[in-house]
């Protein structure tokens, strides 16, 4: 499995946590849920630093090389990532689900 790591310091943008989490709710996750070998994306925030980003796992690094949905926080931002990292998963652990009453990020 590969993993990508990408975000943002917004020290410059436009664009706030706030901004980038109402924009992801309204338009920004159902690209991702039929792209082929992602086995999980979550977008992260740190509005106290400024940074907003994503994680995403590939079954492969073959799927990892596929084409993407536009990157709607790049285009946002207007920039690319300040970091992009990628790795091998060495392993990956997903806990209970969480009832649908108890997501916060809902």
């Amino acid at each position: 499995m590969k993993a990508v790591i990408a975000w943002w310091d917004l020290a410059g943008s436009t664009q706030t946590v706030a901004s980038l989490r109402t924009a992801l709710h309204r338009d920004g996750v159902e690209d991702w849920a039929s792209i082929p070998g992602l086995v999980s994306k979550f977008w992260f925030s740190d509005p106290v630093a400024g940074r907003w980003g994503a994680v995403m796992v590939f079954a492969s690094a073959d799927h990892a090389r596929l084409p993407l949905p536009p990157n709607r926080a790049a285009a946002l931002i207007g920039r690319p990532p300040t970091v992009r990292l990628v790795g091998d998963v060495e392993a990956l652990v997903t806990g209970p689900a969480v009832p649908e009453g108890d997501r916060p990020w809902q």
